[in-house]
């Protein structure tokens, strides 16, 4: 009876917390806690290699990079962690990838338990949903979809790997194959090997593969459940046309332009350099497959020193700009960017609504762009000219490690494991702020209940430009 009394005031304690905090502190909690519970687990023999021994900063530092499938690491994985530590660090990489709500939210359906109201919210902040309504639906359909994803391309890698010669033993070929396919889809870009996947550098299958599923990964989950709509409405044989959501085509559209124009760079850029001695072929493959993973996985098939500094550059700001909201990614996000483009376009044409797509884009949404923009772009500038001052790096080395830890993508130059106690926490807390989101990092320090003034000042005009 005593315990059953003591369960009952832990709750009731944890009701009144949560009613005093929002919901974006509360989140943030999770994943500081998620953290934490990560960091314990790496120090557990079972999944750690005999005699394996890493500093106490540089397993914080691992362990934000894991919830934020960054990728970057001070050490070799490798050499630290055992096969049980891979699939631990895999199972991390749901969590961090998909969001702790999303994972709870699944198990609480599977286990037909009831969502309250305060979960919803919780769900809709994690998930960065604009409403209430469709969320449970949401989490249902896309963890369903990306996990059987995870198992088909597991699979079909398992089996490539040993049939192709790059696995002799089965195990081995299921081990790496189901770990690339959760490490691809999750964007998690952690080298478990050492490589990367720069031995695959010349299979144009498995690169395409690939990159299919990093797009899969950082489209945003609203675009997949507006797929996966399209799909039964095809299905159905229903004479209206389907209708995707203005965010699916706006994600979309933002993809495809900076996959694009990314890949354009990157080829005119290093056709002449290091893809000197390829084909034509082999060229705009390496390119398109650059222009995907900076700004969602961080895998490698070439050495990074190898590029030209202003490929290096355009790398750091497809990293910058990251995925689309509601995915694995991180970044200022693709629909942020979309957003200040159409902005300048409107303003351009002397405009005062910008339309697209038959739709007109809320003012909220253009502050929380321009906002977001600048926050974020002011925060990587002061990071890039603090680490200048603390740590003995050319500045392009700097500046990628800046743009990879906020974009939670995880290149780098190799300067990672060189830092300084002071850098690695900088890098650290870019990693986290990159994986919760400026706009809510920003939020996270505003009281849950603002005060309406109830008045405007008087409107005045000043000098610009």
């Amino acid at each position: 009876m005593n315990f059953d009394r003591r369960i009952n005031f832990f709750r009731k304690s944890w009701r009144k917390i949560k009613n005093r905090f929002s919901s974006i502190q509360i989140i943030v909690f999770y994943y500081l806690a998620m953290t934490i519970l990560s960091l314990i687990l790496f120090y557990l023999p079972f999944f750690r290699e005999p005699g394996s021994h890493v500093p106490f900063l540089d397993m914080v530092f691992m362990a934000i990079s894991t919830i934020s499938v960054t990728g970057l690491t001070t050490f070799d994985i490798n050499s630290v962690f055992n096969d049980t530590g891979v699939l631990m660090l895999e199972v991390l990489f749901h969590i961090g990838g998909l969001g702790i709500m999303m994972i709870t939210t699944f198990f609480f359906i599977v286990s037909k338990r009831r969502i309250t109201l305060k979960q919803r919210q919780l769900i809709m902040t994690d998930m960065n949903q604009p409403r209430l309504s469709g969320i449970v639906n949401l989490i249902r359909i896309t963890f369903t979809m990306l996990l059987a994803i995870e198992v088909v391309f597991g699979t079909i890698f398992s089996i490539y790997f040993y049939l192709a010669g790059y696995y002799h033993k089965v195990s081995d070929a299921i081990f790496y194959g189901f770990y690339q396919a959760i490490s691809a889809v999750t964007n998690s870009g952690f080298d478990v090997t050492g490589e990367s996947i720069i031995p695959f550098s010349h299979d144009v299958f498995f690169i395409l593969t690939i990159m299919l599923l990093i797009f899969i990964g950082g489209i945003g989950f609203p675009v997949l459940m507006d797929f996966h709509g399209w799909v039964l409405h095809k299905k159905a044989k229903i004479r209206l046309p389907f209708r995707f959501s203005l965010f699916s085509k706006i994600a979309l559209l933002a993809f495809f332009v900076l996959f694009i124009g990314g890949a354009l760079a990157i080829w005119l850029l290093e056709k002449d350099h290091i893809f000197a001695k390829m084909n034509f072929f082999d060229q705009w493959l390496n390119s398109t497959f650059y222009s995907m993973t900076t700004r969602n996985a961080g895998l490698q098939i070439h050495d990074l020193n190898l590029f030209q500094n202003t490929t290096l550059i355009i790398f750091s700001l497809l990293m910058f700009i990251g995925s689309s909201p509601s995915s694995v990614g991180g970044g200022i996000r693709t629909t942020t960017i979309a957003i200040i483009g159409l902005y300048l376009y409107s303003f351009l044409k002397n405009e005062d609504d910008i339309n697209i797509f038959g739709r007109k884009i809320a003012q909220e949404d253009v502050r929380k762009s321009v906002v977001v923009f600048m926050l974020s772009a002011g925060m990587c500038l002061f990071s890039i000219l603090f680490l200048t001052a603390t740590e003995d790096h050319s500045l392009i080395a700097i500046i990628v490690e800046v743009t990879s830890a906020f974009g939670t993508t995880g290149l780098s130059l190799g300067i990672t494991p060189d830092l300084s106690s002071t850098g690695k926490i900088m890098i650290a807390i870019l990693m986290f702020i990159g994986r919760v989101g400026m706009l809510y990092t920003l939020m996270l320090f505003v009281p849950k209940e603002t005060r309406d003034l109830g008045y405007e000042f008087p409107e005045e005009k000043i000098i610009i430009g």
